[in-house]
């Protein structure tokens, strides 16, 4: 009898091509194919941007609630979050305030808000929820949380007693407002707020301000010229110093604050959120330890393994994770390409990397045909399982 009886299947989304359900489903449809008898556990994860919701939603059970949000430029959208069965509400800034939401020549983080986060946040609150898990990758914004602030009942005044109305779809005001922030006002802040236990979804470590900073790191990618860089994080700075002020919160330095535009900041001076990392809050929601009992073998993945991959990536987690609870239990790590550095994430725990190519494809044709190249290694997998 083979020793391999019993696999997990924890994978990330492979961008542009299939959904982490999707990635779980092809794999798993391989390895029975080719060994019928194996037992498999689906677990589709993902590292607190695109997909967190579907992914809890789908190992976990819950709902999915759809709210009115304004998106990054103040306009109404639909934007849905998940309420697990304990009650723990997922939601992902991206749904309201992310960069997809935008064309490109909408980008401006001068003027982009983060007002319907923090609807989102209501919406949830709503709902009863008091515990949430808020992924803020892919954001549009670089306001540092004030629109999100906004929505929750902050006010936040210039030097002349005018409001800085970030919410005003007729003429949203963004990260460039705050370097005409006087003071803030936290006496209407939604009082749920200090009920509520929120963990933030995210591997970025940078601060708030400063060569490493939300402006200077991730403003070009969301239409920032250098110009505008400097603006941003001169607002940022100023910011900073009101927080400071006006609710004695010290957070530009804090390993994080600079994420999703300075929306980690905001979220920690505001609504007194933890920072965590993105896989590791994921996997801690879904009770990941429990689903390894009895396994054998891990098969983690997405869409590229890379020098990137130990720093907070879902296959790194996964099987660090897996190795903390049972060092026994191998670990295998597919991947659409494998790129420079893919070496280094055999230091998180992988025993064996694959990549699904199985000729000279482009990355196109990967993408386009990633169905049939999974279900593929998952039959290879399923081969090599014989060996182990």
């Amino acid at each position: 009898m083979n020793r391999i009886e019993k696999i997990v299947i924890a994978c990330d989304s492979f961008k542009g091509s299939c959904g982490a359900a999707d990635v779980t489903k092809y794999l798993e449809e391989g390895l029975l194919q080719c060994r019928p008898e194996l037992q498999t556990v689906k677990v589709p994860v993902a590292d607190g941007g695109e997909g967190t919701v579907d992914a809890l939603l789908f190992a976990s059970g819950g709902k999915r609630i759809s709210a009115e949000v304004a998106d990054p430029l103040g306009r109404p959208i639909r934007a849905d979050f998940g309420i697990l069965p304990d009650g723990t509400a997922v939601l992902e800034m991206a749904a309201a305030s992310g960069l997809p939401l935008l064309s490109k020549e909408e980008r401006n983080p001068l003027i982009t808000s983060t007002y319907g986060t923090g609807q989102l946040i209501k919406a949830a609150l709503d709902q009863g929820c008091r515990r949430m898990i808020l992924g803020i990758g892919g954001s549009a914004t670089n306001d540092g949380g004030a629109g999100m602030a906004a929505a929750l009942g902050a006010r936040l005044w210039d030097e002349d007693g005018g409001e800085l109305a970030f919410s005003n779809p007729l003429s949203p005001i963004g990260g460039a407002a705050l370097s005409r922030l006087h003071h803030i006002d936290v006496s209407g802040l939604d009082p749920r707020l200090a009920e509520c236990e929120m963990v933030v979804a995210c591997d970025v470590t940078n601060p708030l301000c400063g060569v490493s900073g939300a402006s200077a790191i991730y403003g070009p990618q969301k239409g920032a010229d250098f110009e505008m860089i400097c603006q941003l994080d001169l607002a940022l700075t100023h910011y900073a110093e009101i927080l400071k002020r006006d609710l004695r919160q010290d957070v530009a330095q804090l390993p994080g604050a600079g994420a999703a535009g300075g929306l980690g900041a905001g979220l920690m001076a505001f609504c007194g959120a933890k920072i965590s990392s993105g896989i590791h809050s994921v996997l801690d929601a879904l009770h990941f330890e429990r689903l390894l009992s009895g396994a054998d073998l891990v098969i983690t993945g997405e869409g590229a393994v890379d020098h990137q991959t130990p720093f907070g990536k879902v296959p790194a987690g996964v099987a660090e994770r897996t190795k903390a609870v049972c060092p026994d239990i191998a670990v295998i790590a597919v991947a659409g390409t494998l790129g420079e550095g893919y070496e280094k994430a055999y230091g998180c725990g992988i025993d064996h990397l694959m990549s699904i190519a199985t000729g000279p494809l482009s990355l196109e044709q990967c993408m386009e045909q990633a169905p049939r190249l999974l279900k593929e290694a998952g039959c290879r997998i399923a081969h090599l399982t014989k060996l182990l």
